[in-house]
């Protein structure tokens, strides 16, 4: 009897533990991408296919849609645009660690800022080049002060920044519904009149009589902000001190201390600038596409440029094609049934980058031990 339990108790016993790598190879972080997006529409095409529909025919679909032709991309790129912008700014403060959740919000207030110039703040005959600057401009302070609130919590009281910016968002949404069902409301609907032609940001079709090619096609002039930013945003990574001490803050704020910088003065200047390109997004949208301020012109932009800026890998020029495939998702889905497919691909797109990320960050390993 004591030979048996002295048997039992020396039984191996396996178990699993997940412990981080001290290394990554370079070339999983090269095709992380390509393989999470793999495995997204992967597991899209199993679920197309317990609801009946099949895989194949629906992504080619939605392929030919969104890039199968000018008016396709020309689609898209509306899209593309405030997801661009969007992930761009959340980018930003996830290079030094700060969860900027509230992207969707700061849009909605950059918005609401930009519809202000637009109809009521500046004279109607206001030149068209000045009027976009100031609504570029407020837009952009909008969306940054609406971020500043989270930044300067996080900066002075440490207080959890995902939170704050996550609930300001639903703040945003009930002030902008406030004012246009209040006092910006069109004969009590849920708009404000239309903006002025001054207020439009030019689209490609605006200069069909001398391109021919561009007629019917609705992109506007905010595509050409979008990539901008994306190069600016490159460069200062890579070439500016100011880029390089967000990078050592987020890599160790203890570092960052001990070196002389400043890191509530960082957090904030982080926040502002994040929350800021977000509000380029809200007025690209409402001077570029709807022309007016309403109920829900964002389908969840500000949500769906964290997924964009995870998968870019934080790069701002991955950003911009990662951000047109999203665009794409959202132009082609529009014309497939079963209704709903473009927000379940971006949940598996969700799961699948989350779960990819842990995978490249931590390792699982199985180890065995004597049983006591």
């Amino acid at each position: 009897m004591t030979a048996h339990s002295s048997s039992l108790s020396s039984r191996s016993r396996a178990r699993l533990r997940v412990e981080r790598r001290l290394e990554q190879p370079r070339w999983l972080r090269i095709l992380t991408p390509f393989i999470l997006i793999s495995a997204a529409l992967l597991i899209g095409a199993v679920l197309l296919r317990l609801v009946g529909a099949d895989p194949w025919l629906v992504y080619t679909k939605m392929a030919q849609i969104a890039f199968g032709s000018a008016h396709g991309w020309s689609d898209t790129t509306i899209k593309a645009t405030p997801l661009i912008l969007a992930g761009l700014g959340v980018s930003i403060a996830f290079r030094m660690r700060l969860w900027n959740i509230g992207a969707e919000g700061q849009l909605f207030i950059g918005a609401w800022f930009a519809t202000g110039f637009a109809l009521f703040w500046l004279p109607r005959d206001t030149p068209q080049a000045i009027l976009l600057l100031v609504m570029a401009i407020g837009g952009f302070v909008g969306g940054a002060l609406w971020a500043f609130i989270p930044g300067v919590l996080k900066a002075k009281l440490n207080i959890n920044e995902i939170i704050t910016s996550l609930m300001l968002t639903y703040v945003a949404i009930f002030w902008n519904n406030y004012w246009i069902y209040g006092p910006w409301s069109e004969r009590g609907f849920g708009l404000t009149p239309q903006f002025p032609r001054s207020a439009w940001l030019p689209r490609f079709t605006d200069f069909s009589s001398d391109f021919p090619a561009l007629r019917g096609m609705t992109a506007h002039a905010g595509i050409f902000l979008a990539i901008a930013l994306a190069l600016i945003l490159w460069f200062v990574w890579r070439r500016t001190k100011w880029g390089y001490e967000v990078k050592v803050i987020g890599d160790n704020p203890r570092a960052g201390r001990y070196a002389g910088m400043n890191l509530s003065r960082k957090i904030i200047g982080v926040m502002l600038l994040s929350g800021g390109l977000a509000g380029l997004a809200g007025m690209a949208e409402v001077s570029g596409v709807v022309h007016r301020l309403q109920e829900r012109f964002s389908p969840g932009y500000g949500f769906t440029a964290i997924i964009i800026a995870w998968l870019a890998k934080l790069n701002p020029l991955a950003i911009v094609p990662v951000a047109y495939l999203f665009g794409g998702l959202l132009v082609g889905s529009d014309a497939i049934q079963p209704a709903g497919i473009a927000k379940m691909l971006q949940g598996v797109v969700l799961f699948v980058v989350v779960g990819g990320e842990l995978l490249l960050q931590y390792r699982i390993k199985l180890e065995r031990g004597a049983s006591s």
